[in-house]
């Protein structure tokens, strides 16, 4: 029986990813993404997708980060009746994710119109949080290692990612034939997460390329962290780190309470600015299988800062002089609290501003990067004078020499290799070393491309 494979999302950029399995006259969504970045990608969040979400039987998710999520609450409201399924960590984690994403699509509206900077009258969110808890009654939880029917004849399998906490390969097994969906995969010897699973095979593979064309950082992320706060710290200044609230918040957490511990660093409160990390934080104690932190390293991490959960006490970190550390989502600088922070902080030369891993185009985060002299932010152009870096050593991404060191472990090719999920310097890049060093068949699709599975 022949099967479709149709991208939706996740190609020609690290966003959006949607892969639309059809076999046998029935429809699963893998992956339920938002679009994030450039206009033009965003403007795809708005736009119908190709196919009624009515007519969509089961979706399946890789793991819990909005570019892999973040689409679901719309699919639901638009008329999509069936399961999701998904790990039960990323089952806890789109728990809050999702209501979050709803609460602060609202927020950003009602700023806007407040504030009369949107083109759009009155502007709109994508989706409300009440949108975002309806959709959370269709999560089934799945155990890893463990096959799922999700449909008549079709199976799936989680298997540990090792990129954030609940992420999952998943092994789609039909008629015969089996898929493997890389999601994100995760760095080997992460200093908190699991390894990626050891894969010997599959008859077709689709495989994220974030850090299709580029190489990590190996300078040791403790000393530069070290050096970069010691540093801000003597002149008085602020350590401003945007971060993605599930997975490289805890991480972060962990290195500094390591480093004061060690007296590497100056004795600077650290203050976790948001509301949805606080809670992811809680949801990685409570899965301790899942990762590599003991019980105790695991409080002593989260236990290293003070955490805010109200407005007034995030406005409050502001109007305070005192050198510290902020840590606060959005990790790009697309939304969310780290946004007023910025607007403080980035015109004082005195302050730092620290990324820590992929910035897609299109995002503040990246401009940022790049070295621009100002950015936009609710409508007002902000000069950036801080020092401005980049720690990707702290990427939860495998980069490109990582990712053939895991493709190495099949024992025969997969008849095709779909690259997606990157920029499209960054697949093209991985789709040459794979085609080059492993002579595997392999593809960049494009947006509504469609593979026969045969």
């Amino acid at each position: 029986m022949t099967a479709q494979l149709t991208f939706l999302g996740g190609v020609g950029t690290v966003t959006g990813s949607k892969y639309l399995l059809t076999f046998g006259g029935q429809r699963v969504l893998v992956d339920c993404g938002l679009f994030q970045g450039f206009k033009k990608l965003r403007q795809k969040n708005w736009a119908p997708l190709p196919i009624e979400p009515s007519e969509i039987d089961a979706v399946v998710l890789t793991h819990a980060h909005l570019d892999h999520s973040g689409y679901l609450p719309l699919l639901v409201r638009n008329g999509f009746k069936g399961p999701v399924y998904a790990t039960s960590a990323t089952t806890e984690l789109c728990g809050i994710l999702l209501p979050d994403s709803g609460h602060l699509q609202e927020r950003d509206a009602e700023f806007a119109n407040r504030h009369g900077f949107s083109k759009h009258r009155p502007a709109a969110p994508l989706y409300t949080e009440r949108d975002a808890r309806n959709c959370l009654g269709h999560f089934r939880a799945c155990p890893y290692e463990v096959d799922t029917e999700v449909i008549d004849a079709l199976q799936i399998r989680f298997l540990p990612a090792g990129h954030i906490l609940g992420s999952a390969f998943v092994r789609v097994s039909f008629g015969g034939r089996s898929l493997l969906f890389s999601g994100d995969i995760g760095r080997p010897n992460s200093a908190t997460m699991v390894d990626p699973t050891i894969v010997r095979g599959a008859d077709y593979l689709i495989m994220e390329s974030t850090y299709g064309n580029r190489l990590h950082d190996r300078v040791n992320v403790e000393d530069a962290l070290a050096e970069t706060i010691s540093r801000v710290a003597a002149r008085g200044g602020t350590v401003l780190i945007p971060a993605f609230a599930v997975g490289r918040a805890q991480s972060i957490l962990f290195h500094l309470q390591r480093l004061k511990a060690s007296k590497r660093i100056p004795d600077l409160p650290v203050f976790l600015d948001s509301p949805m990390a606080v809670s992811a934080s809680e949801v990685f104690c409570r899965h301790m299988k899942e990762h590599r932190l003991t019980a105790e390293e695991c409080r002593a991490a989260c236990n290293v800062a003070t955490y805010v959960r109200e407005a007034e006490e995030s406005k409050a970190l502001d109007e305070n002089p005192m050198p510290k550390i902020i840590i606060s989502a959005s990790g790009m600088a697309t939304g969310g609290r780290i946004l007023h922070h910025l607007k403080f902080y980035a015109p004082d030369e005195r302050h730092a501003v620290l990324f820590t891993g992929f910035q897609a185009g299109g995002t503040r985060g990246a401009s940022l990067v790049a070295g621009v002299k100002s950015v936009k932010i609710h409508g007002r152009h902000i000069p950036i004078r801080a020092e401005i870096a980049n720690l990707s050593m702290l990427s939860a991404h495998a980069d490109a020499d990582e990712i053939l060191t895991w493709l190495g472990n099949f024992t025969q090719p997969p008849k095709r290799t779909y690259i997606t999920h990157g920029e499209p310097d960054a697949s093209e890049a991985l789709r040459v070393r794979i085609s080059d060093e492993l002579q595997w068949p392999c593809v960049v699709p494009e947006y509504g491309d469609q593979a026969t599975l045969d």
